[in-house]
């Protein structure tokens, strides 16, 4: 089910949640309260996002849910700190690197699965540059945000470097019938 945008206020509002929970964070210090009460209905509702941090247009941090669980507003204050300290691909946030850092946030729409026949067919299902895509096998998953298709804009190319990061060879997606899941985001940044 399509969620409503956000507005730009409620934008706004969550880049500053991320940008106060990252420098609070990386300071060590405690991260403020939120009052949800004195926010937007959206910004109240249980929603799943994704926080994206850059340095120099690089890559420094990435962490999300896919799946809903709490508010909107504490999702993005959590995974903002997530991005910042505990990304296992690189090392924490520095203090002196807070100003260098850009905030982007992804609102995820609920996963849908995709049926699919076979590869080709998955090929011809999947939407470049609009749709987040989930693997699935057994325990293991992966996931792109819909943003990683401006770097792998092939959809071969896309599907092999998502099973790697899940973890299995490349080519699993055309050997196996993989669980696959689609979403899309509402994207803003800094």
């Amino acid at each position: 089910m399509p969620v409503k945008p956000l507005d730009q206020k409620e934008k706004e509002l969550l880049l500053t949640i991320a940008r106060q929970a990252l420098d609070e964070a990386v300071k060590g210090h405690t991260l403020p309260v939120l009052d949800l009460k004195q926010m937007t209905e959206p910004l109240q509702e249980i929603g799943a996002s994704f926080v994206t941090l850059t340095k120099n247009g690089d890559l420094r941090g990435c962490i999300g849910a896919l799946e809903a669980y709490q508010p909107l507003a504490i999702d993005v204050q959590d995974h903002a700190v997530a991005a910042g300290l505990e990304d296992y691909r690189f090392q924490p946030v520095r203090l002196e690197e807070l100003p260098k850092i850009n905030i982007e946030i992804s609102r995820l729409t609920q996963p849908i699965p995709v049926n699919y026949k076979d590869p080709e067919d998955l090929l011809s299902i999947l939407h470049p540059g609009v749709d987040g895509v989930i693997i699935k096998d057994g325990r293991q998953r992966a996931t792109f945000l819909p943003q990683v298709w401006e770097k792998i804009p092939s959809s071969i190319s896309f599907l092999n470097q998502l099973c790697q990061k899940m973890g299995v060879m490349p080519d699993t997606w055309r050997r196996k019938h993989l669980e696959v899941l689609t979403y899309q985001v509402e994207e803003f940044q800094e």
